[in-house]
């Protein structure tokens, strides 16, 4: 008769972590923590959806044993405030334009409903009425150009800022991978 003997195995202690991501940046942050020695969890079937329109749930996990867990633990968090820096000044190149363009819009719309009160208040202002609708009419087109033109302004100002962060970032992730090695 044969015996199989099992052998125990030592318990594996692990820290979890689960971020919420844009679509955008998943594999960008799945880079970068498994520089800080995080891995995805393989207990997930797929990485979850979130409720949250365009964002992404990531399941993590790390072993508490890990060697310089305080360095990693402080590169992590560099990484994580220059994701988040990254974040703000991509949101930062629509704030002007939407707040200009909305402005120019309603104002445009005001001036054609001026217009067409004083077409209906009075008929025989309606040359008057016309002329002044033009502008308005013009206006509420011109906010959606004035849009466009703003944001690409705006993303040539942001571009080589978001290039420096993403060059930090990439030299935090390989200092975390240095010390995991």
């Amino acid at each position: 008769m044969s015996y199989i003997t099992i052998t125990p195995r030592e318990p594996r202690e692990y820290d979890y972590k689960d971020v919420l991501v844009d679509n955008s940046r998943v594999s960008l942050y799945i880079y970068g923590f498994e520089n800080f020695g995080w891995e995805v969890e393989e207990n997930q079937v797929k990485i979850v959806e979130s409720n949250k329109a365009g964002k992404t749930l990531i399941h993590f996990k790390r072993s508490r044993k890990i060697l310089n867990r305080a360095e990693l633990t402080r590169l992590q968090r560099n990484f994580e405030d220059n994701m988040k820096q990254i974040a703000s000044l991509e949101n930062s190149k629509t704030n002007l334009a939407t707040g200009l363009s909305v402005s120019m819009g309603i104002v445009g719309v005001l001036i054609i409903a001026g217009a067409v009160m004083i077409a209906v208040g009075s008929p025989e202002l309606q040359l008057v009425s016309v002329v002044l609708s033009i502008p308005g009419f013009v206006m509420a087109i011109m906010a959606n150009f004035t849009y466009g033109k703003l944001v690409q302004l705006k993303e040539a100002k942001i571009r080589p800022l978001v290039d420096k962060k993403m060059n930090e970032i990439y030299e935090i992730c390989d200092k975390g991978r240095k010390l995991l090695l």
